[in-house]
């Protein structure tokens, strides 16, 4: 599929860098699945945003489900270089999602974007997260990416992470999403070139560090148990509570346009448990009780519950038509600056 680039040149080099973290952490999860699964390698899908005339992006899906209960790898690039009604010049980000099948070894999130204006200004975005499965083996993870975080942002770490704390929280469960969290938003020290050696330093030493904490698990831990796999089942349940009723990326990235649905819902594990589900509708303030049961309507009726493509079509659509019919709902999201429906985040 021909893709039309941003013409910034800012964008361009953002393009750059985050193709090459992709190519990164695609190479590294699939060393992962030669040494611990069935050496199958992640697989690429591209996407266009109006057919290539805006755009578009592609990701690497993992294909090898011994080591992996669902992966995404995501890179996107849409602009409107050709409206200049939009105050909005080019969007262009790394937006990735990995869920390890061994429930002993952590989830983890990661986005780093550039948003452009048409003036030129713009600003980087910056994400990651660590989300484990089971909280009661998450000390020893937690230190290790919280300390590379700490490490590689310095002076930023405190900002970020007070930030990532606030939008990863979820008020209905009492709880956040995961253990260590970072969200750097709107950041421009004023020199393009080294906030991008920032970024790429974050974004290499994040892949690094998750790859050493989930070699280490699958190396403990070969085997696991049916109620490490239940529990698993719970907290996948719970991301995808917060992903669907909480985020403001992938909200915006749905409401934006529906060309890259399956993509954006990347971050939605393979399997749910729709009775865990059904019980927080009413833990949910109005009108976001209706969202959940909405979800739950999309969702197929069986215990575990998969979530397969089709199924990732019709909640995106549940979601989109939610927030139609109760756009000040928009509000009710997780706390922190707003995301503008830019990029096709799968936070």
């Amino acid at each position: 599929m021909m893709r039309i680039p941003a013409k910034s040149l800012q964008a361009k080099e953002a393009h750059e860098l985050v193709k090459g973290l992709q190519s990164y952490f695609v190479s590294k999860l699939n060393a992962v699945a030669l040494e611990y699964g069935e050496g199958k390698s992640c697989e690429a899908v591209v996407w266009g945003r109006d057919g290539g005339k805006h755009g578009g992006g592609s990701r690497y899906e993992a294909r090898d489900t011994v080591v992996f209960n669902r992966g995404s790898v995501n890179v996107s690039q849409v602009h409107y270089d050709d409206d200049e009604s939009k105050k909005l010049g080019s969007a262009t980000a790394i937006s990735t999602i990995i869920h390890p099948r061994n429930p002993h070894a952590p989830s983890m999130h990661m986005h780093i974007s550039w948003t452009q204006m048409r003036d030129g200004k713009g600003y980087w975005r910056i994400m990651a997260d660590l989300n484990p499965s089971i909280l009661s083996e998450s000390d020893l993870d937690k230190k290790i990416f919280s300390a590379t975080l700490k490490e590689t942002t310095g002076t930023l770490y405190e900002e970020g992470k007070a930030q990532g704390d606030r939008y990863f929280n979820i008020p209905a469960l009492g709880r956040t999403r995961g253990v260590s969290h970072y969200y750097l938003e709107g950041y421009n020290s004023g020199d393009f070139q080294v906030d991008k050696a920032f970024a790429k330093e974050v974004g290499e030493r994040v892949i690094d560090t998750y790859i050493s904490i989930i070699t280490a698990k699958l190396k403990t831990h070969p085997a696991f148990t049916t109620e490490k796999a239940k529990e698993q089942l719970a907290y996948h349940t719970l991301y995808l509570f917060q992903v669907l009723t909480l985020d403001r990326g992938t909200t915006s990235g749905l409401l934006v346009h529906d060309q890259n649905d399956v993509g954006i819902m990347g971050s939605i594990p393979s399997h749910v448990n729709r009775d865990i589900l059904s019980t927080w509708q009413e833990l949910m303030p109005k009108p976001q009780d209706e969202l959940v049961a909405a979800l739950l309507h999309a969702l197929p009726n069986e215990t575990p519950t998969p979530v397969d493509v089709e199924t990732k079509k019709k909640l995106a659509n549940a979601v989109r038509k939610h927030y139609k019919k109760y756009p000040e709902a928009l509000n009710m999201q997780a706390s922190g600056e707003s995301i503008p429906p830019t990029v096709d985040n799968h936070s």
